[in-house]
């Protein structure tokens, strides 16, 4: 039976781990996620054995991971900005190794240290790899407090449908917001014996070895032939996306996460002054929905992204539309978050310099 509850988003996050039946927690506390790590302390062990352990950093909690993961339970860790940048060599290990696991990122402005305030400033390191090597995570971008819950439930399947580990791209408004949300029943933990598992040899069961290390160039390159074709299909298979009044759209709006229920308004009030305006959300961050925005621009006059950032995913839009229409970029940074006023200005202004 699912159940109601007002929760803060970080919360509902980790109460969504312990109901998808997670096995394990390691991670370190950074404002603006550690009631992650505060919630599934009080509540994990004691509900279903969850183990749940505050590393020495960030980066012992990644290397805790890709060992944890290696026995084939359902492990996550989750930080911030600063923490998830000294993951990323644990991380590429991960994605060779082809280890399932759940990453949540609750991006705080930067560069640097930065601020505790809310941005969309790490999709470059999302979405491109932020470690060295050829390799991609799954990136979900929930922009409600329920799909944070949603999310966490999905991205633990996508893991280990793939055998690829899968990072939560929210931020610190998300985290620290509340919302009603309806939290899905109990998943039981399970105990099973997975074939690529590192488990421990027996009489019945051969030797399983999970590395990165392959020294032989032509091996190397197999292997990121292998990573390449599995990602392809991942591509043809997981992409999702919402439109918000697309239908009759002249201008569209495209934003992610919690600026794309910002942008929502915006287009409500566009309409109001007459102006045909829809939002296009990404949900899938990698896979990127390049077709479908191809698509849209077909029947669109004008694009403007918009992004707490400087514009990353604007080098992808563009990409996507390959100079169809005009594409345009309003964003925020150091942790403002746009109005749906300002946005709204901006779609005012680039309507009436584009021609009908």
């Amino acid at each position: 039976m699912k159940e109601l509850k007002l929760m803060k988003g970080n919360e509902a996050l980790a109460e969504a781990a312990i109901r998808a039946g997670c096995d394990a927690y390691f991670g370190y506390p950074i404002t603006p996620q550690s009631e992650v790590l505060e919630y599934l302390a009080k509540e994990a062990y004691a509900r279903t054995g969850m183990v749940v352990l505050q590393a020495e950093s960030e980066i012992a909690s990644i290397n805790m991971i890709y060992g944890a993961a290696g026995t084939g339970k359902k492990v996550m860790t989750s930080s911030s900005s600063p923490g998830i940048s000294l993951m990323q060599e644990g991380i590429s290990y991960i994605a060779c190794a082809e280890l399932p696991c759940l990453i949540v990122n609750v991006v705080r402005a930067g560069p640097g240290l930065g601020t505790i305030q809310p941005a969309q400033s790490d999709y470059f390191q999302a979405v491109k790899g932020g470690g060295h090597g050829d390799y991609k995570l799954i990136v979900l971008a929930p922009s409600t407090i329920q799909e944070m819950v949603d999310h966490t439930k999905l991205g633990f399947e996508l893991a280990f449908k793939w055998r690829n580990p899968v990072m939560i791209l929210t931020d610190g408004a998300l985290g620290q917001m509340m919302e009603k949300v309806e939290l899905f029943p109990q998943t039981e933990r399970k105990f099973e014996l997975l074939p690529w598992a590192t488990t421990g040899k027996t009489k019945d069961r051969g030797r399983s070895i999970i590395t990165s290390l392959y020294i032989q160039p032509e091996v190397m390159q197999e292997k990121n032939l292998h990573l390449q074709k599995k990602y392809k299909s991942i591509e043809r298979e997981e992409i999702r996306f919402e439109k918000y009044k697309c239908d009759d759209a002249e201008v569209v709006l495209l934003a992610f996460g919690l600026v794309a229920r910002i942008c929502k308004k915006a287009a409500d009030l566009a309409r109001e002054k007459g102006i045909k305006a829809g939002v296009f959300r990404p949900i899938t961050l990698f896979p990127f929905p390049y077709e479908e925005v191809n698509t849209l621009a077909d029947s669109s006059r004008i694009f403007l992204t918009v992004e707490m950032n400087a514009g990353q995913m604007l080098e992808d839009i563009r990409l996507a539309v390959n100079g169809k229409i005009q594409v345009d970029f309003t964003g925020r940074m150091g942790g403002i978050i746009p109005t749906p006023e300002e946005i709204l200005e901006k779609i005012i202004e680039i309507n009436e310099g584009v021609p009908a």
